[in-house]
């Protein structure tokens, strides 16, 4: 009979200790302008980071359920007249300490310096700026999205490695067009390649949707690309604006790569090994569209929390987040390699997947490119090189 009643008043209990194991993690967006697309192929998609932010929170929810803990995901949007900072308060009077931001630079660094989001952990999974992971860093941030310079560093092993050593960059006239080309000169003096050539684009795409547009691309590209001898094109495009363009109309048969052609990304649609395939199956599933890299950077982001609150054992937010930064915290993204946290500058280190239209390429770090600590931190900012001071 005693035992009956122990069995019974753990039986009553379990309701009790699974709200105590409840992690809460917020999720702020931003209102984006409609991107005017390229091709007719191209589809506006809404719902990108969060609907890698609710396969994280499904994730999590199905390893929990060992430990007895909860994820639940609060959805918040940044209005174009809206404050970040408003949010945050909001977030933090809800008890919230971890936040994954789907963010722009400007807004991120707004929510960041926000007074509530001192005892707050944001996972920035959309801004690849470099100040962010430099000068403009915070002890309260860490980002699942790749810089701009792991990417164009992760580019520059490939092309070194085929010995494609003389580029042409082409940069468009956004902001984070010339942000994405200084990172390319970075990567091409630090691997040894050279800049041949540099030109800015300044074509009207628009002009391309019209019925002879093609033909006077036809004659613009071909005279904006008579330039010395190179060994492939350098496209910084992150608007998207004219990159699809250049591949098979340059006036030398040259391949085209950097943010179009052959691309390097956090994460890619074609990519299927190391178990890809099963995550890839899992997001379409939910979401009726492929995994882009934002969406791939919100899941880390997401994932991360959750992994570390497994690994600790504890839904205490601090003991999380204390095991998010240290050394012991890995987490399996389906790249073939484990991802953990830079200390220096709160960047998670991983493979940067180089694919093009269809299929796979490669991944780098490429074979060679050793280092002391990890052949992952070869990419980006290594310690000594972090302008981060927290």
């Amino acid at each position: 009979m005693k035992l009956l009643l122990i069995l019974l008043a753990l039986f009553l209990m379990r309701p009790a200790l699974a709200q105590e194991g409840a992690i809460a993690i917020g999720l702020i967006t931003q209102t984006r302008d409609p991107v005017q697309p390229v091709s007719p192929l191209d589809r506006e998609i809404r719902d990108e980071g969060v609907a890698g932010a609710r396969l994280g929170i499904a994730d999590n929810a199905t390893t929990g359920r060992f430990t007895a803990q909860r994820f639940t995901l609060v959805e918040r949007t940044i209005g174009n007249d809206a404050r970040p900072e408003d949010v945050i308060r909001a977030l933090a009077h809800e008890g919230i300490r971890f936040v994954v931001t789907d963010l722009d630079a400007p807004h991120l660094l707004e929510a960041a310096s926000a007074p509530e989001a001192r005892e707050m952990l944001l996972l920035n999974a959309r801004a690849p700026d470099d100040a962010l992971r430099n000068e403009s860093c915070r002890a309260n941030m860490l980002h699942t999205i790749p810089s701009r310079a792991m990417l164009a560093d992760a580019l520059a092993q490939y092309l070194m490695a085929k010995r494609w050593r003389r580029w042409f960059l082409v940069t468009g006239s956004a902001p984070g067009d010339k942000l994405q080309a200084e990172a390319f000169r970075r990567a091409a003096m630090r691997f040894g390649a050279e800049i041949a050539g540099e030109k800015e684009w300044t074509f009207k795409p628009g002009h391309a949707r019209t019925d002879t547009g093609h033909v006077t691309l036809q004659s613009e590209i071909p005279a904006l690309t008579q330039v010395a001898d190179h060994d492939v094109l350098i496209v910084a495009d992150e608007a998207n604006e004219f990159g699809e363009y250049l591949p098979y109309r340059t006036a030398r048969p040259r391949p085209v790569a950097g943010t179009h052609g052959l691309v390097t990304t956090g994460w890619n649609a074609v990519s299927e090994q190391w178990g890809a395939t099963q995550l890839q199956a899992r997001f379409e599933k939910l979401s009726g569209r492929r995994m882009t890299a934002v969406d791939y950077a919100a899941w880390a982001a997401v994932r991360s929390i959750g992994e570390a609150a497994i690994r600790a054992r504890s839904s205490d937010p601090d003991a999380i987040m204390t095991y998010l930064r240290g050394p012991d915290f890995v987490l399996s993204g389906f790249k073939g390699q484990g991802q953990s946290f830079r200390a220096w500058d709160g960047q998670m280190r991983q493979p940067i997947l180089i694919a093009g239209p269809r299929l796979l390429v490669s991944v780098s770090p490429q074979a060679g490119y050793l280092h002391r600590g990890s052949e992952l931190d070869t990419l980006g900012y290594d310690h000594e090189e972090s302008r981060c001071r927290f």
